[in-house]
Parts: structure tokens; C-alpha cells; sequence
């Protein structure tokens, strides 16, 4: 039975990858320090009372201890969303640093196979579109987004190091936009704004004129090309993410169709550093990992919604 732990796994994807490796046989331990995840995300797999999984809560940004053997070792603790690592800037940076090296130390140790949880934000308002993986990038490393951005490409670099001079396994996957069911609806992303605020029958806040582009994917998708690269042999970054570009503003106006919402959009003012585009380049994914996504998003988003239904409804205030 394959050992693995995984950090971030009370998080969004954590959460979902916790399901996977269990289905696929993995004894799992999931690590989390909560300050982003919640342990809502995997009360399913505590209430089966599984030998299989195990929850530790711990912050990665200190020595991670684990006794007994490890196979892998998949590290995705980090806030993800804008509002997340702009509240959180100085534990964004710890965690995409001093976590990622803990991760990696463990990982030596163990002489476990390390899968680290990049992002498409390496790429920064990109000046090539779409973005393929040989591409370094357009980051401003100072700005706000900084934070996230440049704490990423730390990651993927010191991976890189440990990969070329401790001759430690190590995968990188580069992860576009996606979306599904265990968002918090307080996420602050696109997608978990403007479904809560279209159920609510409020307006959706798009920044800018709307005309900024992204690509999303479904999770099960995602959790299906990561598991791929976790097994292949390719040790260089690979995109995983869904082509099917579309306007901030033509996204809301499907998430107020798709909810049968009355909601109007409003329009405020584009945040700096704003990728104004965002599309994965996924030939390397289809080639070396014979992945794409299959889930077509107005399908994705059916299930979603019918999640954020329900969130909604046990969030909301009593008057509501």
C-alpha cells in the first residue's frame, strides 16, 4: 500500500486528491494548519472511519515529522486565491519557501517522490499566449501579487535544485484556473464570487471592463492529470489546466444565466498586476501524460452550483 502525505490536504484540491489516493489504494496523511482549509473538506473521510487516512494538523513552514515509511509526498499547502495571500502576504512567502524546503527535506529523507503544486501565476500578465511551460514569464516582483507569484517560482527553483543536486524524484505541476465543489464561497476567486453573489441576487463585481480572459477547469480533470504526472517520469514543469478561454465579463453572464439569477453586473476598477490573459498550452500534458480535460465547464459548473446551493443556504443570515 503506497504511503503518502500531502500537505494543504483540507484545502480545495488537497481535500479532493485525499479522495483519489484513497480510491487508488494509498494509505494518506493529510496535513493542514487550517488557516485557509477546514477540515469540512474531508469530514467525509474521518466519519468512514478509515485506518487509510490520517489528519495532522501542522504549518509546513515548520520541520515536518513523520515517522514510519513515505512513497510521496504531495506539497500544496499555500493560500491560492488573491484574497487569500494579499491578507496573508508574510505567510504566503513561508510557506512557498521555508514549506517547500521542509517538503523537500522530508522527501530526501524518505526517499519519497515529491509532487510540488506550481501555479499558472509563474507566467505573470503574460506577453506569449497561450502560456507553454518553456516560457519564464512576465512577474512583477514587488508588486501585491508578488507575494504568490514570486514565493511559486521559488518553489519550482529550489524542487529544481533538490531534483539536479540531491538526486530527490520530484514533479511539478503548474496549475490554470479551476473550480468545482469544497470552494469557499469567501474564496474571492471569479468563480466562487460570482455564484454566491448571483444566488444571492446581487451584483457581480467584475474588475476592469471584463474583457481579461481565463481557462477553467474542473477539478476531477485537474486531480486526474496530477495523478498522471505523479506517476510519469517527466521532472520538468507541466501545465494542467483547460483551454477553453473566455471573457471575465461572458463568465459572469453565464453564472447569472446558469443560476436563473436577476443579478446586474458591476464594473470597479482592475487591480494591479492583473493577468489580462490566460490559457494553458497542454501539448506537452497531451504528449507525455496522454491527459486533456473532459468535462465540458457548463457541465462542471451544474455540479458546482448544486454545491454552492447548499452552502449558501446554511450561510445565509436567518432574515435572508
Amino acid at each position: 500500500m503506497p504511503r503518502t502525505l500531502i500537505t494543504g490536504g483540507a484545502g480545495f484540491l488537497g481535500s479532493h486528491l485525499c479522495d483519489r489516493l484513497i480510491a487508488e489504494g494509498h494509505e494518506v496523511l493529510c496535513m493542514d494548519n487550517l488557516i485557509t482549509g477546514s477540515t469540512d473538506n474531508v469530514a467525509h473521510l474521518f466519519e468512514r472511519d478509515d485506518e487509510r487516512f490520517k489528519f495532522i494538523q501542522h504549518d509546513v513552514t515548520n520541520f515536518i515529522h513523520v515517522s514510519g515509511d513515505l512513497d510521496y509526498v504531495l506539497h500544496f499547502a499555500s493560500p491560492a486565491s488573491p484574497a487569500d495571500y494579499l491578507r496573508l502576504p508574510i505567510q504566503t512567502l513561508k510557506v512557498g519557501a521555508l514549506g517547500t524546503h521542509k517538503a523537500l527535506g522530508l522527501a530526501k529523507a524518505k526517499g519519497a517522490r515529491l509532487l510540488l503544486a506550481s501555479t499558472s501565476e509563474v507566467y505573470g500578465d503574460p506577453l506569449v499566449h497561450p502560456q507553454p511551460e518553456d516560457y519564464w514569464g512576465n512577474v512583477n516582483p514587488i508588486g501585491m501579487r508578488g507575494v504568490y507569484d514570486e514565493a511559486k517560482r521559488f518553489a519550482e527553483a529550489i524542487t529544481m535544485a533538490y531534483q539536479r543536486y540531491h538526486s530527490v524524484e520530484t514533479r511539478i505541476v503548474r496549475i490554470f484556473n479551476t473550480y468545482g465543489p469544497r470552494m469557499r464561497i469567501d474564496d474571492g476567486r471569479a468563480l466562487p464570487t460570482f455564484m454566491s453573489q448571483a444566488l444571492r441576487g446581487e451584483p457581480l463585481t467584475v474588475y476592469g471592463d471584463g474583457s481579461q480572459t481565463r481557462s477553467f477547469c474542473y477539478v476531477d480533470d485537474l486531480v486526474e492529470g496530477i495523478y498522471r504526472l505523479l506517476l510519469s517520469d517527466e521532472n520538468e514543469p507541466v501545465n494542467i489546466g483547460n483551454t477553453q478561454e473566455i471573457t471575465i465579463k461572458e463568465f459572469a453572464e453565464e453564472i447569472i444565466d446558469l443560476t436563473d439569477s436577476k443579478s446586474t453586473i458591476t464594473y470597479e476598477e482592475l487591480p494591479k498586476d492583473d493577468p489580462q490573459v490566460r490559457e494553458p498550452d497542454i501539448t506537452k500534458a497531451r504528449e507525455t501524460l496522454g491527459w486533456s480535460p473532459t468535462v465540458d465547464r457548463r457541465d462542471g459548473l451544474r455540479k458546482t452550483l448544486d454545491y454552492f446551493r447548499e452552502a449558501i443556504d446554511v450561510s445565509a443570515p436567518a432574515d435572508a
